[in-house]
């Protein structure tokens, strides 16, 4: 397993070690001790969650901000442009984004430490995203940032319009949005 840092060095990419052949591949999705070693974080995640998308579904800016989460995100079934904001303000990547492709195919997943909004953009027919998180889900405490808030400025691959969620049209700009300290 690798841990490759990002031009936000707190969220990782991580690359599991694949083998495959003609009847097809395996590999490790998640070793708590090898994800230890790579990524020099110890954590306890305490929730997964499976979401099916269409093409074209925009999900996010997600973020609990009283009960932060940490999430490990892969896709198992499809392809989807995730994507973490830095909403630390004493951070010197406070308001930056990094964005990575995920798929089936490549098998990355994408850390994406409590701190930070996160969202992704459907770019196949459908995908299936898995994530783990480090806390359990708080609706009382969940909050969204703008999708396209020009302030952060994010470079969605989009065709036209994103299908969205009542929640994230509504989603506040950053200069609004409640922030960590």
């Amino acid at each position: 397993m690798l841990a490759i840092p990002t031009a936000i060095p707190d969220v990782l990419i991580i690359e599991p070690k694949v083998f495959g052949d003609a009847r097809g591949f395996f590999f490790e999705s998640y070793n708590e001790r090898a994800f230890a070693q790579a990524s020099g974080l110890e954590l306890n995640f305490v929730q997964d969650n499976h979401s099916r998308s269409a093409q074209g579904v925009l999900r996010g800016l997600h973020y609990q901000f009283r009960q932060p989460q940490g999430k490990l995100v892969r896709v198992v079934r499809g392809s989807v442009y995730d994507v973490a904001v830095d909403l630390r303000k004493s951070s010197p990547t406070f308001g930056r984004w990094v964005g990575v492709a995920l798929s089936d195919s490549n098998h990355r997943q994408l850390w994406v430490p409590a701190g930070f909004a996160h969202g992704f953009l459907v770019t196949s027919e459908s995908a299936d995203f898995l994530y783990k998180t480090t806390d359990y889900y708080a609706p009382e405490h969940e909050r969204c940032i703008a999708w396209n808030d020009p302030a952060i400025g994010i470079q969605w691959p989009l065709d036209g319009a994103p299908q969205l969620s009542g929640k994230d049209q509504a989603g506040l700009p950053l200069s609004r949005a409640e922030v960590y300290a």
